[in-house]
């Protein structure tokens, strides 16, 4: 048997015993009694292909993405999107228009949950997409700390000139984040797309843990309607923001 892989998996059973809890990389050592620096190096490779998920330095390690797509169990952050479902809904229903759940995990924008409207044309969404292309990517970038600001770019670079000029150079991009943070919501409008973005940070515990957003095609974006979906927007946050914390 290749013992690396023995190793993979009894690290992958141990995370999952947590239930959701994170797990560091020193007890992960000591419960399974491996070498240190091998279950580094286990974890790295797990945390690169999203089986694991590194919460940070202090908390450690729990199930990624990857690892709730094997069973297509649909847990991942159920928390998150249980407080949310219903207030998107009302959303959707109030605008008619799709809105979208995002987080950034391991550097890209992620739907958690969407709710589709019941338009005739409807924008395509994707899962998982380049961070700088999307309102709710943007605005969860922008709500980073200076060092996983840091990391970040490390990973992902600087946005292309095409996709967000303003934003092109380091000191273009960190002015851009500071708009989004000062004025608390994100927006998008690619012309090659003829596709609007808008989105809005939801906080838990002083952090923003997630973007809420709404894309439309540009012919139904008036300034009255984008005015309606701001507002729309932020009302739905904030009572995510209650449903979630009072759980």
């Amino acid at each position: 048997m290749v013992q690396v892989i023995i190793k993979a998996f009894d690290i992958l059973e141990l995370v999952a015993q947590r239930n959701g809890q994170a797990i560091s990389l020193t007890e992960i050592s000591n419960e399974l009694q491996l070498n240190q620096a091998t279950t580094a190096n286990i974890i790295n490779t797990m945390v690169s292909r999203e089986y694991l998920e590194h919460i940070g330095k202090k908390k450690g390690y729990k199930l990624g993405l990857s690892a709730y797509r094997l069973t297509n169990e649909v847990s991942y952050e159920q928390d998150l999107v249980n407080a949310a479902s219903e207030a998107m809904e009302t959303l959707t229903e109030k605008i008619n228009e799709t809105c979208l759940l995002g987080i950034l995990r391991n550097y890209k924008r992620f739907i958690l949950h969407n709710v589709n409207c019941n338009q005739d044309i409807q924008v395509q969404i994707r899962s998982e997409r380049n961070v700088y292309e999307t309102a709710s990517g943007r605005l969860l970038v922008a709500y980073l700390t200076d060092k996983e600001r840091e990391r970040f770019l490390q990973y992902n670079g600087l946005p292309d000139k095409s996709m967000w000029e303003e934003a092109s150079t380091v000191e273009g991009l960190v002015n851009e984040l500071s708009k989004i943070r000062l004025s608390g919501i994100a927006m998008t409008n690619f012309a090659h797309t003829h596709l609007v973005g808008f989105a809005v940070p939801i906080h838990a515990n002083g952090k923003v843990i997630a973007g809420l957003s709404v894309f439309l095609p540009e012919y139904r974006c008036t300034q009255v309607r984008s005015l309606e979906i701001i507002a729309a927007l932020k009302e739905t946050a904030s009572n995510i923001e209650a449903m979630y914390q009072s759980k």
